[in-house]
């Protein structure tokens, strides 16, 4: 199925690995070329040399902390036009009990996950709008919607980044411009796989014995982890052509785990 964005420009932040790489693989795989960000670049200039290796598209690295000032502006520098944006963190530290969560730990947590995905918008939004062509994709966490406390400093800011893009999605919509939020639950990543190798190595299990204990201990009806190149078709198929009516939606990849009709 060819998606219609052969030739298109996007930005994906946080792109070096996990679910943020598998996004931009998508991409590239639908022949976009690709501004990738992150902030250790011996991981981001491997990732972006295998996807251009692969795709033949164009990928440009940069080395950034895009929850700052100086970081955004050499993102947007790389690459001032997207008409494709995807916008993603690695998540915060897991919390095991609310009380233990400082202020600084908000203040430092909103820079990456709130503030940082909304100045984004605010300078790309405009030119897709001029253009008549325009897609972002927040890959945002299944906590926003179904709130736990150990995803606490994930799930509060991300649901609010989520009510921001939803409004603003019906503001620009008439314009071709498409806004939508991606929800994943545990999903095989980098960070995932360093957390869970710990597991294993304490418990004198293996990886795959870790994520199917926890699989049945959370009850996630699929069995297991997903794939983050599966979910990166997801994002994807929400940058293409035929999503052009699909707005302000919020879609859950999490094997079941959240209960909810819709």
């Amino acid at each position: 199925m060819d998606l219609g964005i052969r030739g298109r420009k996007a930005i994906v932040n946080g792109g070096s690995a996990g679910l943020g790489r598998g996004s931009a693989l998508a991409l590239a795989r639908e022949g976009v070329d690709l501004v990738v960000s992150a902030r250790g670049e011996e991981r981001l200039q491997e990732t972006c040399r295998e996807i251009a290796r692969e795709t033949g598209v164009t990928v440009t690295p940069v080395v950034a902390d895009h929850s700052s000032v100086e970081g955004r502006a050499r993102i947007l520098a790389a690459c001032p036009n997207p008409d494709i944006l995807v916008l993603t963190c690695s998540p915060p530290p897991v919390t095991g009990d609310f009380r233990a969560i400082e202020p600084q730990d908000w203040y430092d947590n909103l820079a990456v996950t709130l503030v940082s995905p909304v100045e984004f918008v605010r300078a790309t939004v405009d030119g897709m709008v001029a253009r008549g062509f325009g897609r972002i994709v927040n890959i945002g966490t299944g906590a926003a919607k179904f709130p736990t406390e150990i995803r606490i400093l994930s799930g509060a800011p991300r649901a609010a980044l989520n009510n921001y893009l939803v409004a603003l999605a019906k503001k620009v919509a008439r314009h071709n411009v498409v806004i939508n939020n991606l929800l994943p639950g545990m999903h095989h990543t980098a960070g995932i796989l360093e957390g869970f190798n710990e597991r294993a190595r304490v418990n004198g299990t293996s990886y795959d014995e870790e994520v199917t204990r926890f699989a049945k201990d959370w009850r996630i009806p699929a069995g297991g982890f997903g794939d983050a190149e599966d979910f990166g078709a997801f994002c994807a198929l929400l940058c293409s052509q035929q999503a052009r009516y699909v707005i302000g939606q919020s879609l859950v990849v999490d094997g079941g785990i959240g209960n909810a009709t819709f």
